[in-house]
């Protein structure tokens, strides 16, 4: 039996795009044949993001960048109307623009917090606000919430990020019900550690509030992990994959993990 995901021709906007988990997922979107909208701020990277994708073999589907700032509603409004414009349609939405500073708390200001919930937090409610009333008048969607391990295991070092990762997980499941009415699937991704750009940025900064190397850090980490390694982006692009896909027909409201094993609670 193989495991036919029959995304050809469908439309997705992927967040955060240009590098990462984002990057990933929109490349395995691209070679599925579904065409993809990649939104991310810096334009210089979207553009090599596009490049990237372009090169990957496909049946037909096409990509296009926007640059957008997901903390501005307006900008939400124009990755959607930009991606309307091109496609026609919005079948898939990845939320996954979004990060938070890692430190001590009581070196923790306001907008630390302020400034994590509004990109990852709002921007995510802002894109399935704007998103699913497509959706709706076409009687099918599919969205996947990019969370993280944070959010259901608080660190005492990322609770701005802990904070909204925990809020997500109660937004999924919340709103799950009432979009399941108008037969659209939403569901989240709870990544551990995975070997992305922003978790050598956490980990330089997790070092500095330690007082410790970045190599010690890592160190702890994988030690941290029973599988005792690190996830690669590709393995989370493949499982959104699968649950955007018609095999995940009956999946919504949920949570996955993946982490190697290191969420201690059920």
């Amino acid at each position: 039996m193989s495991l036919e995901l029959k995304l050809l021709g469908k439309t997705a906007i992927v967040t955060g795009g240009s590098a990462g988990i984002g990057l990933a997922t929109a490349k395995a979107l691209y070679s599925e044949g579904v065409n993809v909208a990649i939104a991310a701020r810096n334009q210089e990277r979207l553009e090599n993001a596009v490049a990237a994708i372009q090169s990957l073999p496909t049946s037909g589907a096409k990509v296009i960048a926007i640059s957008a700032d997901l903390t501005k509603a307006e900008d939400v409004e124009k990755v959607v109307s930009t991606t309307l414009a091109q496609f026609n349609q919005i079948d898939i939405l990845i939320n996954n623009a979004g990060s938070a500073r890692a430190g001590s708390f009581l070196e923790s200001t306001d907008d630390l917090f302020l400034d994590a919930w509004n990109l990852k937090l709002l921007g995510y409610i802002r894109l399935v606000r704007a998103v699913v009333p497509h959706q709706k008048s076409r009687g099918d969607g599919r969205i996947v919430n990019i969370v993280g391990g944070a959010g259901r295991t608080p660190r005492p070092n990322f609770l701005a990020g802990g904070t909204s990762n925990a809020a997500l997980l109660n937004f999924t499941k919340g709103i799950s019900k009432e979009l399941a009415e108008y037969k659209i699937r939403i569901n989240a991704i709870s990544p551990g550690a995975t070997a992305t750009e922003r978790a050598e940025t956490l980990a330089l900064q997790n070092a500095q509030a330690q007082g410790i190397t970045v190599e010690q850090v890592k160190a702890q980490n994988i030690q941290s992990i029973p599988l005792k390694r690190i996830a690669q982006p590709e393995e989370i692009a493949a499982l959104a994959l699968f649950l955007v896909s018609d095999l995940a027909a009956s999946i919504t409201g949920t949570e996955i993990i993946v982490d190697g094993g290191s969420t201690p609670g059920i």
